[in-house]
């Protein structure tokens, strides 16, 4: 046992919040708090539960957890479970350090020995796809992402929807797996269309089909297509997921472990999701940490499927150098065999942070700014 002593953040490039706790002893363990474009909301959540933690046993983290969610009368919501999640991942990790065993081993051991993974093409107005598709496969992926369409009006010509239909086409002929995503940009109207376009292509699944708030327009969309639908990114507790759940509107669960509550909330929400016979792929076109995070629960997760990977993402590569290979002493721990990443039997979270880099960029780097679209008319759409 021992008292949390500090509490750091670091922002570092290309958009990812960092956090190292560090005990009394010396013992420390490392957690990711992002969330894209909000980083400056996050840390003043994390100046803030600094000064309620430090000097609690960071072995006591469902204690730390119940306070910071309980104790916080406005509770959940994107900005306070990304804080939470980035303490809570850290303190998993410097358990499991301390005790020198894997962060799975604390969790029930493993199910499976490696993780069937995918990554993004595309960008955020899809092109090029075949040729992207054909450098993932060479990189070892066997299954990917993209961006279903561009920007969408609330009902646009159904033209809009063609060349959609030809990507997932294009690729799916490379003898790849795609899932479509939606990104909340598509409106009713036009997501009925769409997904009903797509079935003879059958993608993987589609994702975020509509806005996560749109409840019962999934519903309704669930009765209309055969194609699994998965959405999750934008819940953040359980009790935002329940109701999907019951809905039996979903198939595919894809909730972020750094904007939910870290792993003592997702290992919850897998729970759930499995007595619905609803499976588990994590969001994560994030960090290092967080994936390393994801990789241990999907080592011991029933049902967890597939889990996204963000190596040379769009978001990365535009503002230059660094992507999920920087930050950790051991690049090799992403290296994608036949569709596959080894599972992480290192102590803790598995990865070993390069501490030096990231105290580096975080001395420099900037808060990433969100994206948008504009239709030709001057409005707001989704992106």
């Amino acid at each position: 046992m021992g008292k949390i002593k500090t509490i750091e953040y670091f922002r570092v490039l290309p958009r990812w919040l960092f956090v190292k706790i560090t005990d009394e002893h010396g013992n420390y363990g490392w957690g990711e708090a992002t969330l894209e474009g909000h980083s400056q909301a996050v840390e003043g959540c994390l100046d803030a539960m600094t000064q309620r933690f430090v000097g609690y046993e960071a072995d006591n983290i469902e204690l730390l957890w119940q306070t910071a969610h309980r104790h916080s009368f406005y509770r959940g919501g994107p900005v306070l479970m990304s804080a939470l999640a980035g303490i809570d991942i850290a303190l998993w990790d410097l358990l499991s350090r301390r005790l020198k065993l894997p962060l799975h081993i604390l969790l029930g051991g493993a199910v499976r020995h490696k993780i069937k993974v995918y990554s993004w093409i595309g960008g955020d107005r899809p092109r090029d796809v075949e040729a992207a598709a054909k450098e993932r496969y060479a990189q070892g992926f066997r299954a990917v992402k993209m961006n279903a369409t561009e920007d969408v009006d609330w009902l646009d010509s159904p033209s809009a929807l063609e060349t959609s239909v030809e990507r997932c086409r294009i690729v799916k002929a490379l003898g790849m797996d795609v899932g479509l995503d939606f990104h909340g940009r598509l409106h009713k109207p036009m997501a009925k269309q769409l997904a009903r376009a797509l079935e003879p292509h059958r993608p993987l699944f589609i994702e975020e089909p509509l806005l996560s708030e749109h409840y019962e327009g999934i519903k309704q969309l669930s009765g209309l297509t055969t194609i699994p639908i998965a959405l999750g990114e934008r819940l953040y507790s359980r009790w935002d997921v329940k109701r999907f759940l019951h809905d039996t509107s979903i198939d595919v669960l894809q909730p972020d472990i750094s904007h939910c509550g870290g792993i003592s909330e997702i290992r919850r929400i897998a729970s759930m999701a499995e007595a619905y016979d609803v499976a588990i792929a994590p969001h994560c076109p994030l960090g290092p940490i967080a994936l390393a995070a994801c990789v241990q629960i999907a080592m011991c997760t029933p049902n967890f499927t597939i889990q996204e990977m963000g190596l040379t993402i769009h978001y990365n590569t535009e503002l230059g150098e660094f992507d999920i290979t920087n930050y950790i002493k051991d690049k090799r721990v992403w290296d994608v065999r036949e569709g596959y990443v080894d599972g992480l039997n290192g102590v803790g979270l598995g990865i070993e942070v390069d501490e030096e880099e990231v105290r580096k960029v975080a001395r420099t780097a900037n808060a990433w700014t969100p994206k948008g679209f504009v239709g030709p008319d001057g409005s707001i759409r989704e992106w």
